[in-house]
């Protein structure tokens, strides 16, 4: 198949552009710079200039395709307070998209969340879905429940829900972040007795979902990429501590934006997840490290 990917030189991106390659698939990846197309032609895909915004780039992309994997989101303007506005470019990338590929049934594969979907609870893939209930605490879910109803229009959209944590050598997400703010503050922090859970996969196990979403999930299909249900944060503050030679120490919740920041709320959630129906259905077998195997790693404590 002849891929288009945005995102592709990104955390998920860059790996699954060769899980696609090794499987014989060409791949277009878009690119909005010079370091981006490099990076692209040195994987062994086809750059295509442009950016979420440009929508005609995108249906020509997308027209030109096989099928299409999203994974872009301005995760810049995300994290600078303009959560809405990125949420709203990604809808608009998202209906160019299926656009482009009605009536042709070919797969538009995008990537979501699973952070807040049933806190307090094991989520599923069933989870989420009641048009209804889009769900405050995820706004994306809406724009995948847009997505979802693409079925109609013959297109085979399936949803690819990442947990917070998609860990490996190189990650600059949460893990990274919690790893920096136990160095800045001289502990190891969770918030409360670091009950709460969260779910996590390896970014190899991530990509080959992906893959088997692009050429084998049916219409309308919510996967879940969760290796693991739920890690209590507590555990991973032990090991973040143990690496660091710091002390853990408990941040009670009243205290928790001061001392964790912007990741505050996200660290507070308790929102496990399971990938059940996922690995029956595509039979996934995640295979990489989990994450706290990953952390005993060391990787995430080089300092440049």
């Amino acid at each position: 198949m002849r891929v288009f990917v945005t995102g592709a030189s990104g955390w998920i991106g860059s790996a699954v552009v060769p899980e696609l390659i090794g499987a014989g698939h060409e791949v277009v990846g878009l690119a909005r710079s010079d370091a981006s197309a490099a990076a692209l032609d040195t994987a062994g895909a086809q750059v295509r200039r442009g950016t979420l915004d440009d929508l005609d780039t995108l249906r020509d992309a997308a027209t030109a395709s096989d099928g299409v994997i999203h994974l872009a989101f301005k995760h810049d303007i995300a994290f600078a307070g303009r959560f809405d506005d990125a949420v709203t470019a990604d809808r608009r990338a998202i209906e160019a998209l299926g656009e482009a590929l009605a009536g042709s049934g070919r797969p538009l594969v995008i990537a979501s969340g699973t952070l807040g979907l049933a806190p307090g609870r094991l989520a599923t893939e069933q989870d989420g879905l009641d048009p209804a209930q889009p769900g405050e605490a995820n706004p994306r879910q809406a724009t995948a429940q847009m997505t979802v109803s693409l079925a109609s229009r013959d297109v085979r959209p399936s949803i690819v829900r990442l947990p917070p944590t998609v860990h490996g050598d190189g990650d600059k997400g949460f893990i990274a972040t919690l790893v920096d703010i136990a160095r800045a503050k001289g502990v190891s922090g969770h918030i409360g007795d670091g009950s709460n859970r969260w779910p996590a996969v390896h970014r190899s196990d991530a990509a080959h979902l992906f893959r088997l979403a692009l050429e084998q999930a049916p219409a309308g299909s919510v996967l879940h990429a969760t290796a693991e249900e739920g890690i209590p944060t507590r555990a991973i503050a032990e090991v973040i501590g143990r690496h660091l030679d710091l002390p853990v120490t408990s941040v009670p919740p009243q205290d928790a934006d001061e001392h964790f920041g912007w990741l505050s709320p996200f660290l507070a959630i308790d929102g496990p997840a399971s990938s059940t129906q996922t690995r029956e259905q595509l039979n996934w077998h995640p295979t990489g490290p989990g994450l706290l195997e990953d952390l005993e790693k060391g990787h995430y404590f080089q300092t440049p």
